[in-house]
């Protein structure tokens, strides 16, 4: 556990990452009903108040990552720190599509906003999760377990 402040280092990297290509999707008008902070914000019923869902959108990402890539990264199988924080995204995209998606409205997979909907957010959760494995890989976190496995 004394890895979790390089993992909440990572989660803050990869979501401003994710942030960034959020503000970018918008600005380029892709799949403007799929606002992230206002559904996180409506969920907490804070609909005109998308500040809500961004302070959401960064504390999953800072601590809800960070602290899995910090407990899981010696457990999951021996690949690449990249390979776990993409394992991780993935989870994140299921539990997505499959809960928050339908509390928001969206449907299952948020196929109410059209097909793209599931393929843009997978494509996003694996960018964040490579960010994030690359980023804890690179603080020098646990090197001495992960590396020492991986030789093995």
């Amino acid at each position: 556990m004394k890895d979790i402040p390089k993992g909440m280092l990572a989660g803050f990297v990869a979501t401003m990452v994710l942030s960034l290509l959020m503000v970018l999707k918008a600005m380029m008008d892709l799949l403007p009903q799929l606002d992230l902070p206002k559904m996180l914000a409506g969920m907490m019923g804070s609909l005109d108040t998308p500040i809500i869902g961004w302070i959401m959108h960064f504390a999953i990402g800072i601590v809800g990552y960070g602290v899995a890539i910090a407990a899981l990264d010696t457990k999951l199988p021996v690949t690449s720190r990249v390979g776990h924080g993409i394992m991780l995204g993935v989870i994140g995209w299921l539990i997505m599509k499959v809960v928050l998606m339908p509390m928001a409205g969206a449907g299952l997979s948020g196929m109410n906003m059209g097909v793209m909907a599931p393929m843009m957010t997978l494509v996003l959760h694996l960018i964040f999760g490579a960010v994030l494995g690359w980023v804890y890989g690179r603080s020098g976190a646990s090197q001495d377990v992960s590396m020492s496995r991986a030789r093995a």
